[in-house]
């Protein structure tokens, strides 16, 4: 079921990215629309490169103060996901891309995703396991 979903998802953002990039280029022209795309891409990579290495940072000031770094974490994940959406050819990715990137705005995706997992712990969809074998 999950799998039928995604693939909607997938299918349905292919086609927006798609018809973004064509109103662009007649917008613009097919050009500027490449070279937009690409510094995006370009500038994407580089902000995705300094953020993370900020919430890895961070993340390990938390473990060695012996302060659990799940912000820290969560902030990284939104690192990943935003430099992904930014590699991926598209305005709206790369809108999407550079919101969870720029560090006023994560703050929004952090929140949302903790109501996630809280649901997901809540209703037993996800459990945590001690190890192999029960140890650990």
């Amino acid at each position: 079921m999950w799998l039928r979903k995604a693939a909607w998802l997938f299918v349905i953002a292919f086609v927006a990215e798609l018809a973004g990039i064509v109103a662009m280029g007649h917008w613009i022209g097919a050009w500027p629309t490449f070279g937009l795309l690409l510094i995006g891409a370009a500038l994407g990579g580089m902000l995705a490169r300094s953020e993370g290495r900020k919430s890895w940072e961070e993340a390990r000031r938390l473990l060695q103060e012996g302060r659990p770094p799940g912000h820290a974490v969560l902030d990284g994940l939104c690192v990943v996901a935003g430099g992904v959406l930014l590699v991926i050819p598209g305005f709206l990715s790369d809108i999407v891309g550079l919101t969870l990137l720029l560090p006023f705005t994560r703050p929004l995706y952090r929140a949302a995703i903790l109501v996630w997992l809280e649901k997901k712990f809540r209703s037993g969809a996800v459990r945590i396991y001690r190890g192999p074998f029960g140890r650990g």
